[in-house]
């Protein structure tokens, strides 16, 4: 199975000339811990998380208002196409101790993201579809009186 049919459509992304603490507000209304940022052509060009604005920015001192996600960001995030297969993005995941991955197409545009959670749930509703399956399957036992 490729990651294009569990990952998540609906990106949060970051300018990379946006203030940080426009960017903190937007974590924060959203529920996520992190965006991608893209450029004009929607290609990523780095990730952004509310680690990076505390280590970066709250750690430093720098002014929210005046900081860019540029300046803050994770740069050259690494990306898996849309017909790359779970195993390959969960060896991807682990090699580089990520739990996201952006999905990009053909022409390195955005089109989803897929994280270790996607990937576990898919993992749980396998492992739920394979326990009805063996029990299913069993030999009922019958209770004597």
């Amino acid at each position: 199975m490729s990651v294009g049919r569990i990952c998540t459509r609906d990106v949060d992304t970051a300018d990379p000339d946006e203030p940080v603490g426009t960017v903190a507000r937007r974590l924060a209304a959203r529920g996520v811990g992190s965006l991608v940022v893209v450029d004009g052509e929607q290609c990523p060009i780095g990730i952004v998380s509310d680690r990076d604005l505390a280590l970066r920015v709250l750690a430093q001192d720098r002014d929210p208002a005046t900081t860019t996600v540029q300046d803050v960001m994770s740069p050259d995030p690494a990306t898996v196409a849309e017909a790359t297969t779970i195993e390959s993005a969960l060896e991807k995941m682990r090699k580089g101790r990520l739990r996201r991955l952006p999905v990009v197409d053909a022409c390195g545009r955005l089109v989803g993201i897929v994280s270790l959670d996607d990937v576990l749930s898919l993992i749980a509703e396998e492992l739920t579809t394979i326990g009805g399956l063996v029990a299913g399957e069993a030999p009922h036992q019958h209770r004597r009186s």
